[in-house]
């Protein structure tokens, strides 16, 4: 097994991707007057003291990816779909991540495209499976393989093709601070990895909306 594929394999389950116990609403408070401190302010002037609870309720927004399972998202297969073995693409998906780096945000884009067999999902289901790994602390490189995964896993599909952009604040704000940098990644496969004219089709009909 390479060492990309033992690096990856841990966050493909999502049980993996769980602490073994969380720390409590009033030690993650702790926890943040402790970063203001470091900031240089004071978590006990007037504008500072709610944001430790505020910020503890943010976090529970931002990373609610935890507690969901993909294999839920995708669990219901419609299998009347009337002969319907072409593409089926859902473009501009729009998402907010955190970079596991810097805890920072990184924010666009993901385009997703299946070949069904067995049946398809609701399209709704593929942005719901974004939000999943999207809201937890992420590469995009990771995202982008674990949504491809998850897709192979619960539809066996002739092949499936995952686009991402994104702007990283922590290119953006930080260290080099190149505002609009943007960053793609991508994964394909099946029949979009065995065949680059369904890679060309698949990135015209994201770019251009036609084949």
């Amino acid at each position: 097994m390479s060492d990309v594929v033992k690096s990856l394999s841990p966050r493909l389950n999502p049980a993996a991707d769980k602490p073994k116990e969380r720390p409590t609403r009033e030690e993650a408070e702790a926890a943040v007057r402790t970063l203001i401190r470091w900031a240089g302010d004071d978590p006990q002037r007037e504008g500072l003291l709610e944001t430790p609870k505020r910020v503890a309720k943010a976090f529970k927004e931002f990373y609610a990816g935890y507690d969901d399972d993909p294999k839920d998202v995708l669990n219901k297969i419609f299998a009347e779909v009337e002969g319907y073995d072409d593409i089926v693409l859902v473009r501009d998906i729009p998402f907010y991540s955190h970079c596991e780096h810097h805890m920072v945000p990184f924010y666009g884009m993901a385009h997703i495209a299946y070949y069904p067999t067995k049946g398809v999902v609701g399209l709704s289901k593929l942005a719901r499976l974004v939000e999943v790994y999207a809201r937890r602390l992420q590469t995009q490189e990771t995202m982008t393989s674990q949504i491809a995964t998850a897709m192979e896993q619960a539809l066996e599909p002739r092949g499936v093709a995952v686009m991402i952009e994104a702007e990283h604040m922590c290119m953006s704000m930080r260290g080099v601070q190149k505002a609009g940098a943007m960053t793609l990644t991508t994964q394909f496969t099946g029949a979009f990895k065995n065949d680059p004219a369904e890679q060309v089709r698949f990135l015209t009909l994201v770019r251009h909306g036609k084949a």
